[in-house]
Order: C-alpha cells, then structure tokens, then sequence
C-alpha cells in the first residue's frame, strides 16, 4: 500500500493552473529566411552578403536559444517560406509564413491570429538582437500582469520587442518602419495606455551596430586584411 501525499491533490491543482497560464502567452518570431543576399542587405553593403549572411546565421541561433526554454507558445513566422528542418525544433517552435504589404501589416495578423485563438499575453520580436536575453522575455509577459502594453526600445529609434493583452490596430499603421520615428510614434499612439519600456538594446542593421562589439570581430575580418 502506497504512502498517500495530503499535498499531492493541491500540487496537482496549482501545476494545471500554472500550465493553463503558461499556454495563454504567446511569444511570435519574425525572421527572415537566412539566404545570400535577402537578408541584412544594408550590413552587406558595408561587410559584404557572405559576412552579412553568417552574421544573421548568427544572430538567429541566437535568438532560438534565449527563446527555446521559455515557458510560453513560440511561432516563427518565416518571410519567404518554412523550413522544416533548420535550428526552430518542430516540437517546440510552431511555423508560420508571414502575409501582408508591409511589416506593420504582418505583425497585425500574427497578433490578430493570436488573439483569436485564444491568448491572453502576446509579444513579437524580430531575430537580430544579440544583446537580448531570456530574462528580458520573462519580464516582458510578467510587466503584462499590470499593463496593457510592453514596448523594448532599439537603440536606432525603432523597437525589439512589442507585447500587449489586447489587439490594438493603430500601432500597427502609418509608420515608416525601418526609421528612427518608429518607437516615438507608436508611443504617441499609446499617449493614454498604461506602458511598460523594457531596457534599451542594440538591434543589428548596419556596420555602426557591430563595430565595436567585440563578439562580431571575428566576421569582420576580411575588412582588415
């Protein structure tokens, strides 16, 4: 006869809340499709597109280690088209293609899809910041708990990251993406919300981003010699 544990019931109770919770936050990925020349095109025009290329290859392993542990649903949306058997596990990372006329466009589908299925909490971030860590994603879902929307300033103006708890249409419009207006902008749309910024981080797009950090030297090389 087995020893029956007076706590055991109530574990079980709090493990399916906490697995339940877990499951209403969704962490969306976008990347692009890791090719010669289709990716990094403004760091290629200073470093080359076979640098740039490896650099991305880079910045995309990355991004799928400090993401693969977290405790949320993770998709990939993919620009061109899905890979099955590249570094996102196809047990852990859903696949997606991403569909609209612009970045703004797209990101607006991921979230609306997300929200109609379901989740409560949704972040999206992009695949090329290497100073991002698994700690700022944890702190991203938790700010969500009191506020409505999370925002992670890019030091180029833009954003690395953007989470909120319901689907708002107007961040998603009239914005010159790419261009230093992005974050101030999509502030101004939120004047009256209740915002939370992350810690500013560095999101790779040109030469200046990698420079002088120290974990890049190695592909740039060839620009020495």
């Amino acid at each position: 006869m087995g020893i029956i544990n007076p706590f055991k019931k109530e574990f079980d109770k709090k493990t399916v809340h906490y697995q339940k919770g877990i499951q209403k936050n969704l962490l969306l990925i976008f990347t692009r499709n890791p090719e010669l020349g289709k990716c990094k095109t403004r760091l290629a025009a200073t470093i080359g597109n076979e640098s740039a290329l490896e650099i991305y290859k880079f910045l995309l392993q990355h991004t799928a280690e400090i993401s693969r542990n977290l405790h949320t649903a993770k998709q990939v949306w993919y620009s061109e088209e899905i890979w099955e058997h590249d570094i996102w596990e196809n047990s852990i990372f859903d696949k997606k293609i991403q569909f609209g006329e612009d970045l703004g466009i797209r990101m607006a589908n991921a979230f609306k899809e997300g929200f109609a299925n379901g989740y409560e909490k949704i972040c999206v971030i992009g695949s090329d910041i290497h100073d991002l860590t698994t700690s700022d994603l944890k702190k991203a879902f938790s700010v969500l708990n009191d506020n409505d929307f999370v925002i992670g300033p890019a030091e180029d103006g833009g954003y690395y990251l953007l989470g909120m708890t319901s689907f708002r249409k107007n961040v998603f419009e009239n914005k010159n993406w790419g261009t230093e207006q992005v974050l101030e902008k999509t502030l101004a749309d939120l004047e009256n919300e209740k915002v939370h910024l992350l810690e500013v981080r560095n999101d790779v797009d040109v030469y200046e981003d990698i420079v002088e950090i120290e974990v890049f030297e190695p592909f740039l090389k060839h620009l020495k010699e």
